[in-house]
């Protein structure tokens, strides 16, 4: 029931007087019922409308709908697992030998759900490495060919995430327990989740991150239970910080360590309307494994390399042992619901050639012609030129005669 109030009400009650003052004072003028829903109707919101021709029957194929019987332009948040398959929990990760043996390989990784080799094989996020100060990558006196690599990838992801006076990222410092400075990220891994994986936006809260190495394995969170937010030209940023979700344990997530105990730095930054993950080198070497340390210099023809392996394939490695990597996603879905009346009256013979025998269009069985059944398996929407623009399918067929009336809701979201 709609209900309006105030100064609303009012205007209605004068619009209604006045209409009918008018309508008194000319003899033999009709109350027009159309014109009084169309009064009450200025009054009223999408989906709260009510309608003059609710008892209109149609004899044909198609049934125009009525002000009552739509209700759009309506938005609803859907949450879901930004993995393959809509999955909230990653435990297995593939990387491509050809890219890894390939010149790409010195700069990022893509990361798969699958062996490349299978038809199911998707890519789920890359990583890089970046440092403000090229370290990490030949520099130009050391290879003519060099592309700066790491330093390239840092001011990528500064432009793309920094306001313009900012020189680096930050990160928090102090104590594990209550850390309130910041200390300045200079070199960083980067997690950047494929946009077809993350679609609008990932959901804060809800992202957890196990990396296991040399050191012992840490539990990553982001830290956006009960803080304010930190909105930047880039949207929200959180820190990320040691911890759990608890999923299924507990009503919310738990924080172990806001900075790791030998740096007292921190994990890195979470950015879940970019996708991007920013992870701090010197906490994952104190802490999962000293493989992961900052490069500190720059040779020719090492790309930031411990030995023969690349600091991306090791944090790879770390997400691999830890076998556990869970996102969900956050969607704004537009929506619009249409409701379908058949009265008892209507819809209650086939167009089916299979309905009718003969020449003159005989019902195939004689008691159709007084009590026909029929039944539904289908609606289509169409436009007014009456071109077909959606399909819905019942989930069941739905008998309908002239002793049964059927309502049948269609959402459509895009």
């Amino acid at each position: 029931m709609a209900v309006i109030r105030d100064n609303r009400g009012t205007l209605l009650a004068s619009n209604i007087s006045n209409y009918l003052a008018g309508a008194a004072n000319t003899t033999g003028t009709p109350i027009d019922t159309n014109e009084l829903v169309r009064i009450v109707n200025q009054f009223l919101g999408t989906g709260e409308q009510i309608s003059s021709d609710i008892t209109t029957i149609t004899n044909g194929i198609y049934k125009k709908f009525g002000a009552i019987d739509k209700v759009t332009n309506r938005t609803e948040i859907v949450t879901s697992g930004i993995w393959s398959g809509d999955e909230g929990s990653l435990t297995t990760f593939f990387t491509s030998s050809a890219q890894r043996d390939g010149a790409t390989g010195k700069y990022y990784l893509d990361v798969y759900n699958a062996e490349t080799s299978s038809d199911a094989a998707e890519v789920q996020f890359s990583i890089a490495y970046g440092d403000v100060n090229a370290k990490g990558a030949p520099t130009f006196d050391q290879d003519d060919a060099s592309t700066l690599s790491t330093k390239a990838v840092y001011n990528q992801f500064k432009n793309v995430l920094l306001d313009s006076a900012d020189p680096y990222f930050t990160v928090l410092s102090g104590p594990t327990a209550s850390a309130a400075a910041t200390a300045d990220l200079t070199s960083f891994y980067v997690i950047n989740i494929n946009r077809a994986r993350y679609k609008e936006r990932l959901d804060p809260g809800n992202i957890e991150i196990k990396l296991s190495g040399s050191l012992g394995l840490v539990t990553l969170i982001d830290n956006s239970g009960g803080t304010d937010e930190n909105v930047t030209t880039a949207g929200r940023v959180y820190n990320l910080v040691s911890g759990s979700l608890n999923i299924g344990v507990a009503e919310s997530a738990s924080i172990k360590q806001y900075t790791d105990t030998f740096t007292q730095q921190g994990y890195g930054l979470f950015y879940p309307d970019m996708g991007i993950i920013l992870l701090n080198p010197n906490a994952l070497s104190a802490s999962v494994d000293t493989k992961l340390m900052a490069a500190f210099d720059s040779k020719a023809g090492k790309y930031h390399q411990s030995g023969s392996t690349s600091g991306s394939l090791y944090l790879f490695d770390s997400l691999k042992k830890g076998a556990d990597f869970q996102a969900r996603r956050t969607e704004n879905v537009s929506t619009s619901h249409y409701f379908v009346r058949a009265n008892n009256r209507e819809f209650n013979f086939s167009n089916n050639p299979t309905f009718v025998t003969g020449q003159v269009g005989q019902f195939v069985q004689p008691s159709f012609e007084r009590d026909p059944k029929v039944y539904i398996t289908t609606v289509g929407l169409y436009d007014d030129a009456n071109e077909l623009l959606a399909v819905a399918k019942t989930s069941k067929p739905i008998e309908k005669s002239f002793d049964k009336e059927v309502a049948i809701k269609v959402k459509l979201d895009f």
